[in-house]
């Protein structure tokens, strides 16, 4: 009997406890971010402060399981690949609806992802949908030469999407649960193509509801969410643009948002002692870097110019000092924890004398006759740079004691990359930075560097061997054959100085301790589906 009694009270012990810790419905959840959302039509967009609301919004064919970059399904339940790799058949969910109440079915699938297609070459069940032209450039689709990977996109019947290929295509399965692939709603986009990016429509565990320019972004629960596995538990979700870091934290202590996105480093041990507060954190997937105007003389065709830079900045202390423990100096432009990492790979010594040198056989001695430069530094935190504008300060300052005169450039974070993408004659350097999307290193290396596969990829540095090494990385399907391939990669990059990478950081959000169940993704999403406060 006093066994059973002791079974008993344990029992009762980890009820209680199961109740306490059970998630709860209903609420209002505030995340407090760095900056506003670009657009939310995710074809369209590339940055993470649009991305993270997109994520609740929309959904893919495939997803990435929590914390992982490992493939589940998402709106479709499987999928069949052909023998020779060019032929993906995708089986769709039934009884999934958007959010204005229409099916969500094979055609909406050949609409999504057609309307990207340089050549529509696609094909509906039934009636189908006009796809419209192109406003502008599907940046994404683009930079990652879809327009070359998919030959056709046919729905077979009502549930069943078949993609044939052009050419074996390695990270095609990963790429199709990136952002730029959910599917949205073809009757709420017809509607008004224009204002699509400001009202949006998809099949996510929350809708759109309201969005105050450079203030707030009000999404509310999707009740007749196809996922009854879970949440969603909130009734809304507020994304509140904070631009000072400070100024979030403080709303964080006050409990007036529930996640304080990108706190400054010294913040971190006040968030750690205070019992309101709890910290989320993950090893980043990401890497900030400096780049060039490649477009432009005398950045496109010096080495040596670009070598005295690489050598001018003091990167460790950035890291030390800015980053604060949150990050270290970067050696390739992909993160260490990603296969493909190149180890023999020294990084770029920090060291005045080399960088002189390399000025004066660039034939700017002292800086003379090369004038005053400008490095463009990004206005709002980002997850693989915490304060942009302290990090170009410190640079300018850097540069200047090998005599090279620099003055900071910024705009809001829009306008900077909307400018930064033209190239324009008056940016000299530039500061961006990346977070991977699918844990392939073609995500980091093809996306942002390689300018000769399209005049979408932001740095616009054109080299051919690393082009070709690009389109080898793409066709190869043994893993240990890729690895070898985006380590040669790496190697022209940093021989050539194709960008100098500064940082990965180390990501953590403090969020208040009623926050139950919230968890950081490699890829930077913000899923908030199954959070809820306990």
């Amino acid at each position: 009997m006093k066994k059973i009694g002791i079974l008993l009270t344990l029992f009762m012990f980890l009820f209680s406890g199961s109740v306490l810790a059970a998630p709860k419905a209903g609420g209002t959840f505030v995340f407090g971010r760095g900056g506003d959302s670009v657009g939310l039509d995710p074809a369209y967009e590339t940055d993470g402060n649009s991305f993270m609301v997109c994520d609740n919004i929309f959904e893919a064919l495939v997803a990435y399981k929590d914390e992982s970059t490992a493939l589940e399904p998402g709106l479709a339940e499987s999928w069949d690949i052909a023998a020779d790799g060019l032929t993906y058949t995708f089986h769709l969910r039934k009884g999934v609806k958007f959010h204005d109440g229409t099916p969500f079915n094979a055609n909406a699938v050949v609409f999504s992802i057609g309307r990207m297609m340089k050549e529509k070459n696609v094909k509906f069940i039934g009636k189908g949908y006009e796809i419209p032209a192109q406003d502008r450039t599907p940046e994404y689709w683009a930079s990652m030469e879809m327009d070359g990977t998919i030959g056709s996109i046919e729905a077979i019947d009502e549930y069943t999407v078949v993609f044939k290929l052009k050419r074996v295509e390695a990270p095609f399965l990963a790429n199709m649960g990136m952002d730029f692939a959910d599917i949205i709603s073809p009757t709420a986009f017809l509607s008004n193509p224009k204002e699509f990016l400001r009202k949006p429509v998809g099949t996510g565990p929350f809708k759109f509801v309201s969005w105050v320019k450079d203030d707030k972004i009000v999404l509310e629960k999707f009740k007749e969410y196809w996922d009854k596995t879970g949440g969603p538990y909130f009734d809304r979700v507020i994304f509140r643009a904070i631009p000072e870091n400070s100024v979030r934290f403080l709303e964080l202590k006050t409990g007036s948002i529930n996640v304080c996105q990108f706190p400054n480093p010294a913040d971190i041990p006040m968030a750690k002692n205070d019992p309101n507060l709890q910290l989320i954190s993950q090893p980043g997937m990401n890497v900030g870097y400096l780049s060039f105007n490649h477009t432009k003389e005398p950045w496109k065709s010096n080495l040596h110019l670009r070598k005295a830079v690489a050598h001018a900045l003091n990167r460790k202390a950035i890291v030390d000092n800015i980053y604060q423990g949150m990050g270290q100096v970067a050696k390739n432009p992909i993160p260490p924890t990603m296969w493909g990492y190149n180890e023999s790979i020294p990084g770029y010594a920090f060291d005045v004398e080399l960088a002189k040198q390399e000025l004066e056989k660039a034939g700017f001695k002292d800086g003379k006759d090369l004038g005053e430069i400008t490095l463009w530094s990004m206005p709002v935190p980002r997850p693989y740079n915490p304060e942009g504008l302290k990090v170009g300060v410190a640079m300018i300052s850097n540069l200047a004691k090998i005599g090279i005169q620099a003055r900071i450039v910024s705009y809001d974070w829009g306008t900077y990359l909307k400018k930064q993408r033209e190239q324009p004659d008056d940016m000299d350097l530039f500061q961006l930075g990346w977070t991977g999307d699918n844990g392939d290193p073609d995500n980091f290396l093809a996306v942002l560097f390689d300018g000769l596969a399209s005049p979408s990829i932001r740095t616009q540095w054109h080299n051919a061997e690393y082009h070709d090494l690009m389109i080898k990385g793409k066709i190869t399907i043994d893993q240990a054959e890729r690895t070898k391939i985006y380590e040669r990669a790496l190697q022209v990059i940093f021989d050539e100085v194709g960008t100098i990478p500064i940082a990965h950081s180390t990501v953590i959000w403090p969020t208040t301790k009623n926050v139950m169940n919230f968890k950081l993704h490699p890829t930077g999403s913000v899923r908030l589906k199954n959070v809820s406060f306990k």
